[in-house]
Formats: C-alpha cells, sequence, structure tokens
C-alpha cells in the first residue's frame, strides 16, 4: 500500500487497496452470491479509476463520488455501504482531506472491504 507523509496514509491505504476488490464474502439474505461479486467488481472498477490517489487524494475522492452513488443493488446491507463511500468520499473532497474526512473515508472503506474483501494476488 502507497502511504502519503502529509497526514492521508488512511486515505492512500483504502485506495490503493481500492484496485484489488473482486472476490466478495457472503452475501446478504436478498442477493446472490453471483450478484454481490458483481456489484463487488463494480466497486472496485470505479475505485480503480480517477485521478492517482497517491498524487492527488482530494481529485481522486472527488472522482469517485458520482460513480459510487450510481452503483444500486438489492442487498441492503452492500448498498448502504456503498451510499456511505460516496459520503465519505464527499466529505473528503469537500473538507480538503481533513483528518476526520480521512477517517471517515479509512472506516467506510472497511465496511465495504467486509462485504467484498480485497484479494491477495
Amino acid at each position: 500500500m502507497r502511504h502519503l507523509r502529509s497526514g492521508v496514509v488512511g486515505f492512500c491505504a483504502l485506495a490503493a487497496g481500492a484496485g484489488m476488490l473482486g472476490a466478495c464474502g457472503s452475501p446478504g439474505p436478498t442477493q446472490s452470491t453471483a450478484a454481490v461479486t458483481k456489484v463487488c467488481q463494480r466497486v472496485s472498477a470505479v475505485l480503480s479509476d480517477g485521478p492517482d490517489p497517491g498524487a492527488d487524494p482530494v481529485g481522486y475522492a472527488e472522482a469517485q463520488v458520482l460513480p459510487l452513488r450510481q452503483i444500486h443493488t438489492s442487498d441492503k446491507d452492500l448498498n448502504s455501504a456503498i451510499d456511505d463511500l460516496a459520503s465519505a468520499y464527499q466529505q473528503f473532497s469537500s473538507s480538503n482531506g481533513t483528518k476526520a474526512a480521512q477517517e471517515a473515508v479509512s472506516r467506510a472503506g472497511d465496511r465495504v472491504n467486509a462485504i467484498c474483501p480485497r484479494t491477495v494476488s
């Protein structure tokens, strides 16, 4: 994982690992494993796109908000986690990367990763 010395370590940890999302954990009661996996792959694709999070963490966060908000799933836990991540990125962008916003991104990313765990290559 890439780390920034400028105080956005948690944000970069999430962003660097974002491209590794792909294998999903157990699905919610309303959706099959295959469907959850497909949504997790969409989230991964969104998070792997945009500015380099190490070079432009605020720009990266801003670029993720709308694409994440466009992902919908009937799995309530995953849908809520994706919405929380979009909101955290929006907060990060709006606040120019404050520590509180960085922590919100980290927490939201952890929640998504709990449903869509990162795979180790």
